[in-house]
């Protein structure tokens, strides 16, 4: 009797601790969302009061409600970035925080076996294979290769190509090849197919993408976290880019690094065990990423584009924890080399990440996970809303309207709107000013506030770019027929003016008009949001330029702390 009363008291106690937790994460997701809402509602009634104070034309009341539907996104970096700020100034240990399995991770060598597995697609082994040298050389050092196993999962159709690339792996002892005839599912298919087929007893597997770099420590920690809590499916790893040496991704992952930080903090806080998945430097549980990520067609017959956000929605709504570990050590990726890839990758996710209307239907999904796919579909869906807003506010100004409108007011509005846009990235920012030990690890405050200005600058005239690319090709995508991911381009490369006239030509022209059709007086808050776009070509040809992204780096301007050597 005693020995019941004993297991009932403790029975009680774990489902008291249960409804605890469940409803602190119930409290935080109605923060978030309050803060959401404030935010939102707050910035449009800011512009609305800016443009009441000489009555609303047709054109403002449009421009009004095409900047309503932007709101959300706006809303949300804001809104990430402040919780995620407070997190990181506020707590000695901002990961631990939101990802409590970390505080049960104990120091002993993993008891378990796990697969790194590479997905590779026509790559250049030359550059893919160094960092994984290293990392096999790390887990040695560690006394754990025993416990890991590599695989190079490859979707290659090139028989060349795949010739050369086998005969590059094998120069790793120890590492396994393996390549499909026919790449059906994409990258989804090939790990689901790798899953059944080679994983053999393993229990987990950490997934990363042919640019790909992390470190023995960080693998071995994601491991112990996932033996800490039997319950979680993904452990998402926080990604920095990797040290580069042209302008273009050197800039813009300086910003992104900062932005990733705070966002991905204030996110892990709200969305606890229904975190996100981004497709590499994460570890994965495999048995129940077997049973219930496996991705069936559209209804359509296509398949799906954006594989992990709907793969972690999956194992959410069976149960599983996918949680993000918002620590940036020894992780990172390379980025797009120059504009016209930065574009082409854009434009895959936006492929993909559209298709996730067909999605929020189907069964499957939690609300939060449904909430995850909108969030996705906000990224993209809300550029045709900016580029209308322009267009609209152009529109007014062009025929008169606005004479009434309260400069004061309305450079309030934009600030407040920027400020919540880049949130993140600030916030980021921010930390590291407030951190002596952080930023010297970038080489100092002054260091990396040059840095942060540099990249500010270069932000405020890709933007607009982007922005307009994105909106360009949602306006033709409904016409297209997706039929999956093209070979990426991973290489520096300089891009001459002619092919940047040619793929630029209609972002310059359509700035142009915008400043052409309204008075010169109104070029001040016109500028922010097109500049970018009458200088795009140039600043498609500088930002690849060679002679520039030296000089970059003899002055170190936005260096990161692996650049720098200061890392850990």
């Amino acid at each position: 009797m005693a020995l019941r009363a004993g297991f009932v008291t403790r029975a009680i106690a774990i489902m008291h601790g249960r409804h605890y937790v469940s409803g602190m994460v119930a409290v935080r997701r109605g923060v978030f969302f309050l803060l959401v809402l404030l935010l939102a509602v707050g910035l449009v009634a800011l512009v609305a009061r800016a443009m009441a104070a000489g009555g609303f034309t047709v054109w403002e009341w449009l421009t009004l409600l095409a900047f309503a539907g932007t709101a959300p996104w706006t809303a949300l970096c804001g809104a990430n970035a402040m919780i995620g700020l407070a997190l990181l100034l506020g707590s000695r240990d901002a990961p631990r925080a939101v990802l409590p399995a970390l505080a049960r991770v104990r120091p002993d060598l993993p008891a378990g076996h796990t697969v790194i597995a590479v997905c590779i697609r026509n790559e250049d082994m030359a550059e893919v294979l160094p960092p994984l040298r290293r990392l096999i050389c790390g887990l040695a050092e560690a006394k754990a290769e025993a416990l890991f196993t590599l695989w190079f999962l490859s979707d290659t159709q090139d028989m060349a190509a795949a010739i050369a690339e086998e005969a590059a792996i094998r120069t790793i002892p120890g590492a396994h090849y393996r390549r499909r005839a026919r790449n059906t599912g994409f990258k989804a298919g090939n790990v689901m197919d790798f899953l059944d087929r080679d994983a053999g007893e393993a229990e987990f597997m950490l997934c990363l993408d042919a640019d790909s770099e992390m470190t023995a420590s960080a693998v071995l920690r994601l491991v112990a976290v996932m033996e800490a809590d039997p319950k979680l499916a993904i452990v998402q790893q926080l990604i920095v880019g990797r040290p580069a040496s042209a302008a273009f991704p050197r800039l813009f992952q300086f910003g992104m690094r900062a932005g990733m930080r705070a966002w991905a903090t204030g996110q892990a806080w709200w969305q606890a065990e229904q975190g996100p998945y981004w497709g590499h430097n994460a570890i994965i549980r495999i048995a129940p990423f077997r049973q219930h990520a496996r991705l069936e067609p559209l209804p359509d017959g296509s398949p799906i584009l954006s594989h992990d956000q709907v793969e972690a929605t999956r194992l959410t709504h069976a149960g599983w924890k996918v949680m993000a570990l918002p620590a940036e050590d020894g992780s990172m990726e390379g980025n797009p080399p120059a504009l016209p890839e930065f574009m082409a990758r854009d434009m895959r996710w936006g492929a993909g990440n559209m298709q996730y209307w067909a999605l929020l239907k189907l069964p499957k999904l939690t609300w939060l996970g449904r909430w995850q796919l909108v969030q996705a579909m906000l990224l993209f869906a809300g550029t045709p809303l900016w580029t209308l807003t322009l267009v609209f506010a152009v529109l007014n100004a062009a025929t008169g309207g606005g004479a009434g409108t309260s400069g004061p007011t309305l450079f309030a509005a934009m600030l407040a709107c920027w400020a919540c846009i880049h949130a993140p990235k600030l916030c980021g920012y921010l930390e590291v000013m407030a951190k002596p030990a952080l930023a010297a690890r970038y080489g100092g405050r002054g260091a990396f506030l040059r840095g942060a200005l540099a990249e500010l600058v270069f932000t405020t005239l890709l933007d607009p770019i982007s922005t307009f690319n994105k909106a360009l090709f949602l306006a033709v995508l409904p016409f297209r027929r997706l039929r999956g991911w093209a070979p990426q381009n991973r290489a520096d490369r300089g891009v001459g003016w002619g092919d940047a006239a040619r793929l630029l030509w209609p972002h310059t022209l359509f700035g142009a008009l915008c400043f052409a059709l309204v008075p010169i007086a109104a070029w001040a808050w016109l500028a922010p949001w097109a500049l970018g776009l009458v200088v795009a070509i140039p600043f498609c040809v500088v930002t690849s330029a060679p002679g520039f992204s030296a000089w970059l780096r003899a002055k170190r301007v936005a260096a990161t702390p692996e650049e720098l050597g200061a890392a850990g």
